[in-house]
């Protein structure tokens, strides 16, 4: 499509595009279980990374990889380390609403994403060791991470564009995940695994999960001070409303 040039006077007014976008952002649903029948086409996983790749990135470093998993075998191993872990976490008590990880294994789509944090040298650090160098450096991992999640996400998007379901899965950055992980799949040393992106046609309905409001979200010139929350809100929060909102379908929570 031909840019408008210099000068050029814009139709803001035309919805078309923005409509069909938020068709798609809207449509992007979760699901925790897959058709484990379907085979994904190679054009889509290319279609999907295709997206990924045009994302923003600081400086620009496109720091993200992507490893397309199609070798049931692997699936089944990298779905065993996170059994294992849902496990652990329900051995200590976190009271934290766990997904069935055993859906992992049933996705056709199965894609991991890494990232090198030695990419954070192309963003701004003094490399001199002070207190200011330091500052720096962990805004860089910041930029790197949320480089890496655009990215991401326009993968998620492109596949919720071609009618599939979604899985992001994260909380992989522990030591103990790397190294269940990077052998698995020829990862270096150097890379770490970020985020594993499933998706596929669902085995079950997915459902739309609750969404804040838009007023809820957004304050104007100022933040409003009426949104925010107090540490005791929080917790109230987590404690009351969490795992009603995590994987129940909207239109059912309190």
């Amino acid at each position: 499509m031909a840019q408008p040039t210099a000068g050029a006077k814009y139709d803001f007014s035309d919805r078309t595009k923005y409509d069909a976008l938020m068709e798609t952002v809207r449509n992007r649903l979760t699901t925790r279980a897959f058709d484990s029948t379907y085979v994904v086409p190679r054009e889509h996983y290319e279609m999907i990374l295709d997206a990924a790749r045009h994302a923003p990135s600081g400086a620009n470093a496109q720091p993200w990889h992507y490893i397309v998993v199609t070798d049931q075998d692997l699936k089944n191993k990298i779905t065993e380390y996170f059994r294992e872990e849902q496990v652990a976490r329900a051995k200590l008590k976190m009271k934290f609403p766990t997904p069935d990880y055993r859906g992992l294994a049933t996705a056709p789509g199965f894609v991991v994403v890494a990232s090198d944090f030695r990419w954070v040298k192309a963003f701004p650090v003094l490399n001199d060791g002070s207190d200011l160098d330091k500052m720096y450096k962990e805004n860089a991992e910041r930029i790197l991470l949320q480089s890496v999640a655009a990215s991401t996400m326009s993968a998620h998007l492109a596949a919720a564009a071609l009618g599939y379901n979604v899985w992001w899965v994260t909380a992989i950055g522990q030591e103990k995940a790397q190294k269940a992980m990077k052998p698995l799949l020829g990862i270096p040393d150097e890379l770490a695994v970020l985020d594993i992106m499933c998706f596929g046609p669902s085995a079950k309905p997915p459902y739309k999960r609750w969404k804040k409001s838009l007023n809820e979200i957004t304050s104007w010139n100022k933040f409003d001070q009426s949104h925010f929350m107090s540490e005791a809100k929080i917790d109230e929060w987590i404690a009351t409303t969490r795992h009603k909102v995590m994987y129940r379908d909207a239109e059912n929570v309190d």
